[in-house]
């Protein structure tokens, strides 16, 4: 007995003088995701097998494996009656790391009922962590600070439970914060228990409109290991040191950014491809290969990207991967027809509205048409005729030159848009991690007429044109890249310019179902600014209408960007001499002269174009139909040039030739195109 005593007291000793020592807990469910067989976990306390669903990944864990999670679809679900009821004090351990925060607070695990009852360990959309109990049919919520979870680290998260007592909750072995409580848990029968995603749908937090906003299931975007329910309340040392036996290595979260290609193939030209983003995402589309686009420039490392994530709407990448977008046609109701937000292409987000194809790809030029329907975050299309069911659809033509820049034509019935409609709107995206600051100079854009009138809108000290709208007709975004996007629009354009801070992540990328979510961290891509906006000139054709601008990525100064805009506004005049070819004029659509060959056979032609310093001679392009010939030789002002892209488009109707010169003058030219 003497020994024992003396035993016991040496324990006591120890124990008192070595606070991280632990003594041993055995927890009664633990998830370590070491035996994945039959799409089911296998939880190591009980051995029960474990569904899980949607699409998940064994990965290495903090020790041995852990579970990926997509963020989308993936949860484990324990058959409620398996789940064990906690006593009067109970503790919840896991080890997350994650790849981007949650739409909203998103379980790590959880058993809870509609009735609040329960218990949850939760992460918040800003990193926070949070563990709630029912109490009195009331949630109680002891929380961390925002981003205590940062992105693609392993972090070690526990929560303590004492009834009539407090709730306590660790990170990395840390006491984070503790929240005194009178009462007990009330815990629900029968009820699941899940990991890793809400058990009812739910909105994202930080929405714009909440009736543009549905709810929806959503998940952990990451890797989880090691999640443990003990039936009692460890101490402050026992978290410690179950925090620090554990030294694991960086988790397989790479860095995540837009998706690039890999190689750039050096050429001009349109090419069909799948681009991916991380693994996750790409998983979730029921796509088989090549289902966006990609076009690449002659001595322009700069691309035009046609990509799902942005729902096929365009984006303009540099040579440092800065992208910049453009909106849609957009419209929306007023009062209350206003029951939906938005009708735009950013509520496409499975593209079930959205197609591109490549039309026209030659050496001299590509033509990319995109076509969409305005849609509703809840997958309701804008004024369907109730005859016919027809809605507004939009057809867009990219007529696309070597100097990297394109034509943009938007086309659209009459009488299908309403009242209220946007024709345009400037979207630069951020890469995850990137601030607005990162991408762009402190003076963002500078606005230009035709009369070489040059503004800089700045952001700090905020300077924008006086009342901040004009008949501006060019924008310059001030990247922080050698190769810049531009817009020249048509002259009697509006734009309206100013400095919106802030920015939106429910566009791109992003699956949520919401017309608007404002971004408070940079976990995900984002889009802001919308602005410039612009109300261009709308032309009538028939039963369509339309606008034009012209769009591109570069290093012009703005003055060249003037005269480069001039040179398609105000084009030269253009003279022709050839038996049987006939000038159908410019066309400004496609930023191209318009000729056609009446005669039987392809001959000799002459272009004289009148250029002027009001009316310059830049990268002028030319489309001679029934060309009736396999190819061409170009003289410029009588001298064989080397520098010129010849084109060959095959048509049912006879072969047409489209040229591309590239060259910048202030006089007359003359081009002269030999079979």
């Amino acid at each position: 007995m003497k020994y024992l005593r003396i035993l016991i007291i040496a324990l006591l000793f120890f124990t008192l003088a070595a606070p991280h020592a632990v003594v041993a807990q055995t927890p009664v469910m633990t998830w370590d995701f070491e035996t994945i067989r039959n799409r089911t976990a296998i939880e190591e306390s009980t051995k029960i097998a474990d569904t899980i669903e949607g699409n998940f990944e064994s990965a290495e864990g903090v020790t041995g494996k852990g579970l990926r999670l997509d963020g989308f679809t993936t949860r484990v679900i324990r058959n409620g009656k398996e789940v064990k009821k906690p006593g009067a004090s109970f503790t919840l351990e896991a080890w997350i790391a994650l790849g981007e925060y949650p739409l909203n607070w998103c379980p790590v695990i959880t058993t809870e009922s509609d009735e609040i009852k329960g218990y949850r360990l939760l992460i918040g959309p800003y990193g926070q962590v949070s563990f709630e109990t029912a109490i009195g049919e009331q949630w109680m919520a002891c929380t961390s600070a925002n981003e205590t979870m940062p992105l693609r680290k392993w972090v070690h998260i526990a929560a303590v439970y004492t009834a009539q007592k407090e709730m306590s909750l660790y990170v990395n072995g840390e006491p984070a914060t503790t929240l005194a409580i009178k009462g007990s848990l009330t815990f629900p029968a029968k009820t699941n228990c899940i990991l890793g995603m809400v058990t009812v749908p739910g909105k994202p937090s930080n929405t714009i409109r909440t009736w543009g906003t549905v709810e929806a299931y959503f998940g952990l975007d990451g890797i989880i290991d090691e999640i443990q329910v003990f039936d009692t309340a460890l101490t402050a040392g026992q978290v410690k040191g179950n925090y620090l036996k554990v030294n694991p290595s960086a988790p397989d979260i790479q860095p995540r950014r837009l998706p690039s290609i890999e190689k750039n193939p050096g050429h001009f030209g349109a090419f069909y491809t799948k681009l991916k983003y991380y693994p996750g995402w790409d998983t979730l589309w029921p796509v088989d290969q090549d289902p966006d686009i990609v076009v690449c420039f002659d001595n322009n490392p700069s691309r035009l990207i046609f990509w799902r994530g942005a729902r096929y709407g365009p984006a303009w990448v540099s040579e440092n991967e800065n992208w910049m977008a453009d909106q849609s046609l957009e419209t929306w109701g007023y009062g209350k027809n206003d029951t939906e937000g938005c009708f735009e292409h950013m509520q496409d987000r499975h593209c079930r509205f959205s197609h591109v194809r490549i039309i026209e790809n030659t050496d001299a030029r590509a033509v990319v048409h995109w076509r969409y329907a305005l849609v509703s975050s809840h997958d309701h299309t804008w004024m369907p005729d109730p005859k016919t069911g027809w809605e507004c659809w939009v057809d867009e033509y990219y007529y696309i030159y070597p100097d990297g820049s394109a034509i943009r034509k938007v086309t659209w019935n009459k009488g299908t848009t309403g009242d209220a409609i946007q024709y345009q709107e400037s979207l630069p995206f951020t890469q995850p991690g990137q601030r607005p600051e990162d991408l762009l100079e402190n003076n963002y854009v500078s606005v230009a007429d035709y009369n070489y009138n040059t503004t800089d809108v700045t952001v700090d000290p905020p300077k924008q044109p006086a009342g901040w709208t004009g008949k501006y007709t060019i924008q310059r975004y001030n990247f922080k890249s050698q190769n810049k996007p531009f817009i020249c629009f048509e002259p009697g354009n509006d734009m309206w310019v100013r400095w919106i801070a802030g920015g939106y992540n429910h566009f791109p990328v992003n699956q949520a179902r919401s017309d608007g979510r404002w971004a408070k961290t940079t976990d995900r891509p984002t889009h802001f600014m919308s602005s410039p906006c612009s109300d261009p000139v709308i032309h009538e054709e028939g039963n369509r209408l339309y606008w034009l601008g012209l769009y591109g990525m570069n290093g012009m100064n703005m003055n060249d960007l003037v005269s480069f805009g001039r040179s398609w506004a105000y084009a030269p005049e253009l003279s022709v001499a050839g038996n049987g070819f006939v000038s159908k004029g410019y066309d400004k659509t496609e930023r191209c002269y318009q000729v056609e060959n009446t005669a039987s056979k392809a001959g000799t032609v002459v272009f004289t174009l009148q250029g002027s310093k009001d009316a310059p001679v830049i990268n002028p392009a030319i489309r001679v139909k029934n060309w009736n010939s396999g190819g061409a030789k170009i003289l410029l002002n009588g001298k064989e040039t080397g520098n010129r892209k010849i084109g060959i488009n095959h048509q049912l109707d006879g072969d047409d030739l489209v040229i591309y010169i590239p060259l910048k003058e202030m006089t007359s030219v003359k081009i002269t195109i030999v079979p």
